[in-house]
């Protein structure tokens, strides 16, 4: 949809113009006319798109469409529920999350589950305020995997799969100037984002999928499909001499800072980004916001900044085979970023992957400014 100020500059320019010709002694009505024909061409040029789309919108307002829907759906909850979904800002719930389903892994918030259709709404909606509309997609699309699971492992017992096995929580009161948290997630899934006025991490966070492929409404779903085939392009761009230096000469399995593995730190392995083309630099880049792309727009963008203005630090390590297809774990690990995916137990169908910041995880830099 056009913008006001787009419509209203693209009207007053052909305005402009019929007063151009109105000077050139053309008569009164042939200017009506042209007014007559203003006023049509602006409706057509709204309604097609014709001017620029708007840029995203100011972190400031972001924070505040995000504080309004976290606020309508705390409005929402009844008196027994309300003291599941709010946690003070440091409470130990911060660190509470994992990959683990239920009750393999016990969680102490507000179960989706528990929630009558409105209030699941209003919590879908602050969800896909807070996230992109990719990474809403991918939250979804994840969900909707472990739903598969749940249909699959029918009356077998063990562990509680499903959409309504996943938790919501704020530490904090949502705020449009004090830190606060949104975190939402269960098997193979959490989202802890903090915000903190105008600024926004989602680190720690960790989108993972099983089944990584499956079927939905006869349409073919891969949650983490790019995340794997920009990995495999990526490192099939690189020539034999940079591979030679990206790929580890030992296995890595699995994630080496994933739950529980808080204020943990690896020393940088691979190849630096110093020694990529700009097109390989693209490439790398475009895969880093798979992760960091998963908030909203605005508060991506920011975090891409700072990612390549970091750049030069950045390292690329890959163990596994370089055929698509192939059960392959990588790292990009930067001054203020560390991603991981890993398959696991060598099945692509079973995928973690994790998202920090080792300076600001859990919002650790900027609750402090």
């Amino acid at each position: 949809m056009v913008d006001a100020g787009n419509r209203q500059r693209f009207v007053a320019e052909l305005y402009q113009t019929g007063v151009l010709i109105m000077h050139s002694r053309i008569r009164i009505a042939t200017l009506a006319v042209l007014l007559l024909f203003v006023s049509i061409a602006a409706a057509v040029f709204a309604q097609r798109g014709g001017a620029p789309a708007a840029s995203p919108a100011s972190t400031g307002d972001a924070t505040s469409q995000i504080v309004a829907k976290a606020q309508a759906f705390l409005a929402a909850l009844d008196a027994a529920q309300r003291p599941k979904a709010q946690f003070a800002f440091d409470a130990p719930q911060k660190t509470n999350w994992s990959n683990l389903p239920s009750p393999m892994y016990q969680r102490h918030s507000l179960r989706i589950g528990d929630l009558t259709p409105s209030q699941r709404a209003a919590l879908m909606s602050l969800l896909s305020t807070a996230l992109s509309p990719d990474g809403y997609r991918k939250v979804t699309e994840i969900m909707r995997g472990d739903e598969v699971l749940r249909t699959n492992q029918a009356g077998r017992g063990g562990p509680a799969f499903g959409e309504d096995e996943y938790y919501i929580a704020f530490l904090g009161t949502p705020s449009t100037t004090t830190p606060w948290m949104l975190q939402f997630g269960g098997h193979h899934l959490a989202i802890n984002l903090t915000l903190a006025g105008t600024q926004a991490t989602m680190a720690p966070s960790l989108p993972a999928a099983q089944p990584a492929r499956y079927t939905f409404e006869g349409r073919t779903i891969r949650p983490l499909g790019n995340e794997h085939d920009k990995g495999f392009a990526f490192v099939n761009a690189l020539s034999d001499e940079q591979r030679s230096r990206a790929i580890l000469n030992y296995r890595v399995a699995d994630l080496v800072l994933g739950p529980t593995q808080d204020g943990k730190t690896i020393q940088p392995e691979g190849l630096t980004a110093m020694a990529l083309s700009q097109p390989q630099q693209t490439m790398l880049l475009d895969l880093v916001r798979e992760w960091t792309g998963i908030v909203t727009d605005s508060f991506a963008e920011a975090r891409m900044t700072e990612v390549r203005a970091n750049l030069p630090q950045t390292y690329f390590a890959w163990s596994g085979p370089t055929t698509n297809g192939s059960p392959a774990y990588f790292r990009i690990q930067g001054p203020t970023l560390v991603i991981e995916y890993a398959p696991q137990q060598g099945s692509v169908d079973h995928i973690h992957t994790i998202y920090r910041d080792p300076t600001n995880d859990y919002g650790a830099t900027i609750a402090r400014r």
